[in-house]
């Protein structure tokens, strides 16, 4: 039997275009999958549907499917779309694709919404729970702004089986968006864990689209990828059990190996026996990855068993202001006038009785990371202080951002290239809900 081919388009939501394009022109797919959702995302698309009705979906949604959709129906094999772009809005998502379908004269393509895991409503019924940071919801009050379930399989399959070409999710766990086009096609039974355990290995591999082709793994004359700037985006090649290799379109750029693929199983993985999906509880334990070609990996040893009882829901809501600035400072005794500038500033805000309920003072390129653990080697000859702290009010931010700039003409000497920013905090926080006050449903159209 052909093995299903599934690409990964996208990592998060401002990855690159061109890789999606290569494996959709040349990766011979039938699934690319966009996975463009992280925790603070979604709140933040929330906040965007609060002020405007119509939007709320991923930004850069629009641009994809342009270069993508064309695709879908050229050459003997069928290719679909499975993407999480739909964020806080898949239904408003499902109508731009729909517009853009008509557009490019792509008649009778079919669309589908994926909604259910938007429980904000259930929580405000709820203001007893308690998240995973000690707050209860009645706490929140008014600051609330988003609480979103990780959905798992279930909408994506029904909307395969109503035969959809493009499938828009808002939350739904990362691995799912690829083990639901795999249990689709093989049909995997709803308890088949082994099977599940093995999809969601190959849906975590891929999530992160060029982490695992040598992106996030590059490291020059530590661990050296080819051609990054044309870093080709990965691929897995998967039968009917759910054995997979990965791999990527020939003369694309990057690497996949056993160190690629090992770093990327790791991970945000924090217990490989236990790996939580709303689908299965996959063990990671026992992989191993085999070469068997340049760029190609075959993966085994994933195994699962039942999925949890609960799923987790991911809280957004509103906590403060951030207010920033930045200021550098070169020459000789760059590092000592830089850290005067930062003392300077903390005691103008107590003498002007800003409130400052988090601050950091840091030189950036000196102690930012690592703070003074491990020392200073050498005296650089130019180093940028950044002041950045949180606020109750946004005047409370830019009185702080303010206090930076100030340094400009008070002292003390040579400072340039002063930024200030203030922008509000989107806190985020978890809980687990039971999985039946979050169930998927789907909305079909079609392009006229």
């Amino acid at each position: 039997m052909t093995p299903l081919r599934i690409g990964a388009g996208a990592g998060y939501s401002g990855d690159r275009l061109e890789p999606a394009v290569e494996l959709a022109r040349h990766g011979e797919l039938d699934y690319l999958i966009f996975e463009c959702l992280a925790e603070r995302t979604i709140a933040l698309a929330q906040q965007a549907r609060l002020a405007d009705p119509l939007a709320g979906y991923d930004p850069l949604l629009a641009t994809r499917m342009r270069a993508v959709l064309p695709y879908l129906r050229q050459g003997g094999r069928r290719l679909r779309i499975i993407t999480n772009m739909g964020a806080a809005n898949p239904r408003g998502a499902m109508r731009k694709v729909l517009e853009i379908a008509s557009e490019l004269g792509l008649h009778g393509l079919k669309v589908a919404a994926v909604e259910g895991d938007d429980v904000l409503a259930t929580l405000r019924a709820h203001p007893a729970w308690t998240l995973d940071n000690g707050l209860k919801v009645a706490e929140l009050g008014e600051r609330l702004v988003s609480a979103n379930a990780y959905l798992g399989i279930e909408g994506i399959v029904q909307a395969l089986e109503l035969d959809a070409d493009v499938i828009i999710t808002g939350r739904v766990a990362d691995p799912s968006l690829f083990l639901a086009a795999q249990a689709h096609a093989f049909g995997w039974a709803a308890d088949d864990w082994l099977r599940r355990g093995r999809g969601t290995l190959t849906g975590h591999l891929l999530e992160c689209a060029g982490q695992v082709s040598g992106g996030y793994f590059a490291d020059p004359g530590v661990k050296d990828v080819p051609d990054l700037a044309r870093l080709g985006f990965p691929l897995a090649e998967i039968d009917r059990d759910g054995h997979a290799q990965i791999t990527k379109v020939a003369g694309s750029g990057g690497r996949i190996d056993v160190a690629t693929c090992t770093e990327q199983l790791l991970y945000e993985v924090h217990d490989p026996r236990r790996y939580l999906t709303p689908d299965v509880t996959a063990d990671f334990s026992a992989v191993t990855f085999t070469p068997v070609a340049a760029d190609r990996i075959a993966v085994s040893g994933a195994n699962g068993r039942e999925r949890p009882e609960h799923l987790k829901v991911t809280v957004g809501y509103r906590d403060g202001w951030i207010g920033e600035g930045q200021m550098s400072y070169g020459g000789p005794n760059a590092v000592a006038r830089a850290r005067l500038a930062g003392q300077i500033v903390e005691q103008r805000l107590a003498l002007s009785g800003v409130q400052v309920q988090e601050l950091r003072c840091e030189l950036l390129g000196v102690d930012s990371l690592h703070g003074s653990t491990f020392g200073q080697t050498a005296e650089p000859w130019e180093v940028r202080l950044r002041v950045t702290g949180r606020c109750a009010t946004r005047e409370l931010a830019q009185a702080l951002a303010n206090e930076v700039e100030t340094l400009y003409t008070n002292g003390p000497a040579g400072g340039g290239g002063a930024t200030r920013q203030v922008r509000e905090v989107l806190a985020v926080a978890s809980l687990y809900l039971p999985r039946e006050q979050a169930i998927a449903h789907v909305d079909l159209q079609v392009s006229p």
